[in-house]
């Protein structure tokens, strides 16, 4: 009797876990060239192999989703899908840049209406971080510092709070 209640239980509780929303992590693009052109530098290119392992498949983050913001035609705003695509390729995902730069209301959707398995992962310039965590219902959002890149702020659902900012901790590339 208490070994199919045991059961019962775990099942209902793997199920709730199946239908709960997902946690929301956000980070910065990779480090960009100190002359100012697009793209990423070496150092960004290194920081975005190092992300397949900090979030690959073998990590506990669990990613499902990816959005990044959408690059111009003309290569510019091209460093949050540069940054994530190795991931994305690691993981068999594709890279959603429907949204622009300053449009965090778009982004916002995309992950109310966001139904896969796994959670979700925003990369994008980091002055508009900030904006993306308010949209999303944060009202006492952080600043992401500009002078770093290896910061991933925690936001689960209901996506009211940071719950935790942590770095990448690449190896090389991290204090």
């Amino acid at each position: 009797m208490y070994s199919k209640l045991s059961l019962s239980l775990g099942l209902l509780a793997t199920a709730a876990l199946a239908l709960a929303d997902p946690t929301v992590y956000l980070i910065r693009h990779g480090e960009k060239p100190s002359n100012g052109s697009t793209g990423l530098s070496s150092v960004g290119f290194e920081r975005a192999e190092c992300l397949t392992q900090v979030f690959g498949p073998d990590s506990d983050y669990d990613i499902g989703y990816i959005i990044a913001e959408q690059p111009k035609s003309d290569g510019k705003r091209d460093r949050p899908y540069e940054t994530v695509l190795p991931l994305a390729e690691e993981l068999g995902l594709t890279v959603d840049t429907s949204c622009t730069k300053t449009d965090a209301k778009c982004v916002k959707k995309l992950v109310k209406n966001y139904t896969g398995s796994g959670n979700i992962l925003i990369c994008w310039e980091h002055g508009e971080l900030t904006s993306i965590v308010e949209k999303l219902g944060d009202d006492n959002a952080p600043t992401y510092p500009s002078d770093r890149f290896d910061l991933i702020w925690t936001d689960p659902s209901p996506y009211t709070d940071i719950t935790d900012i942590t770095s990448e901790n690449c190896p090389g590339l991290d204090s």
